[in-house]
């Protein structure tokens, strides 16, 4: 359990502790529970009260026997016994609930609204029933009165849903495009729609008319004068017959009195996140209000904040125990978060032990403040020579290290290193002196740390060949760099030294060390050009040659300068392959010999090579012969053209030679058949007795 007190209130945290995994067995989870001490003492209010994955949704019953907890994945809803402090029933949907709204006194009926338009009817048994929405729904309440559930959604109507008769009434049409929540005041059954722009729009179920309609944007925009779009209503909460707040999109919570068309109070969370779930506590005037990210506890009348608890995860709905200080969230992470506030009233029945515990804390107050201490880790401790104090007194264990005495730390440190003050002090003497010195004139120079950082920064805010896009990028990131002071220190602080040479950098960046070979070479290059440009520029001005010359006489220079060094290139690669030459030249040319195999005489191998050539004289003959050709070749071959009368149009039909197998198995079929004719007998008449026996010749 963790306890925090912000704003000098006290927030015990319930749900803090580490839950046993699911799929232990109960006998390996009994072995856990024995050797981790932090498991043993940890506080589990209700058993196993998670979901898989994520909680979307939590609400009790209106006897405060039971909660029921929505969540995925995958989509199923839990039903857990309070009085048994333990899960009673689980169920798996088809699809995510959106809003569930509990019909009964206790767990035996239940309704739950579906991301899939379905709307779904719950007993003890199981699913009863399940009805389609016309549109997609974002949240339902029921109205007891006369059996019908109100349900609002993506469009402009009202839905009533009669479950006495189990059909849809005539739905309500409301001005607005959307609606997003709605509720019902228990009093005077008025139902009131909050809407997509900003408005609330209030009907009487019993005439089935609009009583009046209510302009909230307005009166969040004259409280916060910098909202620039429209916000939308999306939390609502009646209290009492005359009471109502309103959450907007903004983070701003509005409470009105229903006989009023302006606010008496008015709240801003200050994260410009929609509002999602209000309550209230009576006995302080206490409002309880959440959005994705906190929790805010407030004043009803003057808006004053009280306190705030802000959870690790994103909270998705908020849900407060009557007449109780317990506070269930439903947010993105498994546990149901549960929390235990003293200041707004006693601990339910079912969970009496808290207000023991807590009395317990309050006299044994734990020390969470540290004055003259200081965070050491092991390793530090190591360096000092103290870790032999591990499990002393001396020692306070907190997160992934240790508190100590600053005193201590400091006498020990001493020890450790006698001559860290005078390095400190050395250290400091220079940097003084580089900010003297950053005062002076300054010539364009590269910086003492990190120089080749600096100098490929420097050349890719100076290229002016922009072409690609990724150049551009480039050289914006490099003046963001260079120009930007949270960064000043990589260049002058040796202690941000990178090393180039070592092997971790080239091994993390190959490409980068090639870059670095390549621009050491092209710098080398660079120099021998402006060496040997200055050479003659010296020759030039020895002969006197004017300052003043024009551009033009410039670029023949330098062009007269690269031709000649092409030639001395061009000279210098031919008088390489003249080397190469020679020494080719030199070396000895033996005769490879090759041996023949027996049974073949030299005469014959004559013969096969002279066949052989003409062979492939023949082949290549072939290729190169044109169609035409080819098929006067041929002895049983020959061509037809056919014209049409269309103007270049012809059409011709080739008939190449067949092969000696193909004719031959031609010719033995034309025998074949030529043998069956003369065998066959005609069957001409059996068709004449037929015929006589039909028509009763044969009588």
């Amino acid at each position: 359990m963790q306890v925090t007190s912000p704003n000098s209130i006290k927030i015990y945290n319930l749900s803090s502790g580490n839950s046993l995994p699911q799929f232990l067995s109960q006998q390996k989870k009994r072995a856990l529970l024995k050797k981790d001490v932090s498991l043993r003492r940890r506080i589990e209010l209700i058993q196993d009260f998670t979901m898989p994955t994520v909680c979307t949704s939590v609400q009790m019953t209106r006897d405060g026997n039971y909660v029921f907890v929505a969540g995925t994945y995958k989509p199923r809803i839990r039903c857990f016994d309070v009085n048994q402090l333990s899960l009673k029933f689980e169920r798996c949907l088809d699809a995510e609930v959106v809003s569930f709204e509990v019909l009964s006194e206790d767990y035996s009926k239940i309704v739950m609204l579906l991301n899939d338009r379905y709307v779904e009817f719950h007993s003890q048994e199981g699913r009863w029933y399940r009805v389609r929405m016309p549109k997609f729904g974002r949240h339902m309440k029921y109205y007891p009165g006369n059996c019908d559930l109100y349900l609002v959604g993506t469009g402009p109507e009202i839905y009533r849903l009669n479950l006495d008769l189990g059909r849809y009434y005539q739905s309500f049409k409301t001005n607005a495009l959307e609606l997003n929540v709605c509720d019902i005041n228990d009093h005077h059954h008025l139902l009131a729609v909050g809407t997509s722009d900003g408005k609330i729009e209030c009907w009487d179920p019993r005439s089935r008319q609009r009583v009046g309609i209510l302009d909230c944007a307005m009166s969040a925009a004259e409280e916060n004068k910098s909202i620039s779009a429209c916000p939308e209503v999306t939390a609502l909460k009646f209290k009492g017959p005359l009471h109502m707040s309103v959450g907007m999109s903004n983070g701003q919570i509005l409470m009105y009195d229903i006989r009023a068309n302006k606010p008496y109070s008015t709240k801003d969370h200050y994260y410009d996140l929609p509002i999602h779930s209000i309550a209230f506590n009576d006995e302080n005037g206490l409002v309880i209000s959440s959005d994705q990210r906190c929790v805010k506890l407030w004043d009803e009348k003057t808006g004053t904040a009280v306190t705030a608890l802000e959870p690790e995860n994103d909270i998705n709905q908020l849900h407060l125990v009557n007449n109780s200080g317990l506070i269930f969230l439903a947010s993105e992470c498994t546990k149901v978060q549960t929390y235990f506030i003293p200041m707004l009233g006693p601990a339910p029945k079912w969970a009496s032990f808290l207000d023991n515990l807590t009395e317990e804390l309050e006299e044994n107050p734990a020390q969470e403040i540290y004055d003259d201490y200081k965070f050491v880790t092991e390793k530090e401790l190591e360096n000092l020579g103290l870790s032999n104090l591990i499990g002393s007194s001396l020692l306070r264990a907190y997160m992934h290290g240790y508190f100590m005495d600053i005193r201590l730390y400091h006498k020990a440190k001493a020890i450790a290193n006698p001559f860290a003050y005078n390095d400190y002090r050395q250290k400091k003497i220079k940097e003084k002196m580089e900010e003297t010195r950053a005062n002076r004139v300054q010539i364009k120079k590269l910086p003492k740390v990190n120089k080749g950082l600096a100098e490929r920064l420097l050349h890719h805010t100076e290229d002016t060949e922009l072409k690609s896009g990724k150049r551009k990028k480039q050289k914006r990131e490099a003046e963001g760099l260079l120009a930007d002071s949270r960064f000043k220190a990589m260049f002058e602080n040796p202690e941000f030294e990178i090393n180039e040479e070592s092997e971790e950098f080239q091994l993390l960046n190959p490409v980068v060390t090639k870059q670095l070979e390549k621009n050491r070479k092209k710098s080398e290059k660079v120099k021998v050009q402006r060496e040997h440009s200055s050479s003659e520029d010296s020759e030039v001005e020895g002969k006197g040659s004017d300052e003043s010359s024009s551009e033009d006489d410039d670029k023949s220079k330098w062009i007269k300068d690269v031709k000649s060094v092409h030639k001395k290139l061009y000279r210098k690669t031919l008088a390489d392959r003249e080397e190469r030459s020679k020494a080719d030249a030199q070396i000895k040319l033996e005769p490879q010999l090759y041996q023949i195999k027996s049974g073949i005489d030299f005469s014959t191998m004559k013969d096969l090579d002279k066949m052989n050539k003409e062979k492939r004289k023949e082949q290549r003959k072939t290729l190169k012969a044109t169609l035409e050709d080819r098929i006067k070749d041929t002895e049983s071959s020959f061509v037809s053209y056919k014209k049409s009368n269309a103007v270049g149009s012809k059409e011709a039909t080739f008939k190449i030679q067949r092969s000696e197998k193909e004719s031959k198995r031609k010719e033995e079929q034309r025998k074949h058949r030529e043998e069956r004719l003369k065998l066959r007998r005609t069957a001409k008449h059996l068709s004449r007795i037929k015929a006589k026996s039909d028509f009763g010749f044969n009588k």
